[in-house]
């Protein structure tokens, strides 16, 4: 059938009009394009989890951490089970009360007790305490030129010199002095010559510590001071390992005679006494008490007192 031209334009027209519509399907894809351009963000909303949630791991690791202190906590344990064994029972050491003896006796005894424990009759440490009656003694050192006064003048004091083994210079011995003989085999006890002196020291610090005196050490001279001066004396002898001669501890002893000598063969030093520092006098019986119980303290002693009849009868054996 033919169509008349007309009729085409009729017929084509509606589709003309539908594939020019341009306006249209360009309205229409702007209006896609937006709504897709609205969704993209949501990604990125999203991604912002993930950033919150990675700190999470490094909470984690710290329990970790805590969780190793435990171990470091217990390691001291060890050593508080090592010491236990360094404790160990007192040694027996005779305490011998001699009172006021010549120095010269003591002096003889002191020798007899050495040689007895050197030959094994006696196997066992003895301590004398005494006083001696006025005394000049010299150690190895000498010490006459530390004389103050002459020799006549001591002669008509009454008061003897005497030379002895004893490390030291000259010092003066006399009633209310307090004077300790440990004759102690260092040798057996595993003690050195300089931790004994350290160790007599440390007796004679914490007796007069027991009045409230504080005295102290001196790098000038063994012993102990009470500032500039000197409190407490120490001189020794050692003879195949044991030791013997002492210390010297002023109580209520007269201080006269110390200012006739350079006592120890030091200028410029005076000696003092616990009862200068207390201004009092004490009990001699009350000062030797304390004195053993800081050797038992400081030795790790046990000290049984003997009579000096009883030792006589050992020394005899």
């Amino acid at each position: 059938m033919e169509l008349s031209p007309n009729h085409k334009l009729r017929y084509l027209r509606p589709r003309i009009t539908e594939v020019c519509s341009t306006d249209a399907f360009n309205s229409k894809l702007s209006i896609k394009n937006e709504t897709a351009a609205t969704c993209n963000p949501q990604p990125n909303i999203r991604n912002p989890q993930h950033t919150t949630r990675t700190p999470q791991p490094t909470t984690r690791n710290m329990q970790h951490t805590t969780y190793n202190t435990h171990p470091a906590t217990r390691t001291p344990q060890p050593e508080t089970r090592n010491s236990q064994p360094a404790t160990r029972n007192p040694d027996l050491c005779y305490a011998v009360n001699l009172g006021c003896m010549d120095y010269k006796a003591a002096w003889k005894l002191q020798t007899e007790i050495v040689s007895a424990r050197v030959k094994g009759i006696i196997d066992t440490d003895i301590i004398l305490f005494l006083e001696h009656p006025a005394v000049f003694t010299l150690g190895r050192r000498g010490g006459r030129d530390h004389l103050l006064v002459s020799e006549e003048f001591l002669k008509t004091s009454g008061i003897p010199i005497v030379q002895v083994e004893r490390g030291g210079h000259i010092t003066f011995h006399g009633p209310g002095q307090l004077v300790a003989y440990p004759i102690v085999n260092l040798r057996a006890r595993s003690i050195g010559v300089v931790d004994f002196v350290t160790a007599l020291e440390d007796i004679m610090l914490a007796t007069v510590q027991t009045w409230g005196i504080e005295a102290e050490r001196n790098p000038a001279n063994r012993g102990i001071w009470v500032g500039n001066n000197k409190l407490g004396s120490i001189g020794l002898a050692i003879r195949k390992g044991i030791s013997f001669h002492g210390l010297a501890l002023n109580v209520n002893i007269d201080l006269a005679p110390f200012s006739w000598i350079q006592p120890c063969g030091l200028e410029g030093v005076c000696m003092t006494s616990i009862q200068q520092e207390l201004g009092r006098e004490l009990s001699m019986d009350d000062v030797c008490t304390v004195v053993k119980r800081q050797f038992e303290s400081v030795l790790n002693l046990n000290l049984t007192a003997t009579s000096f009849s009883d030792l006589q009868q050992q020394l005899q054996n």
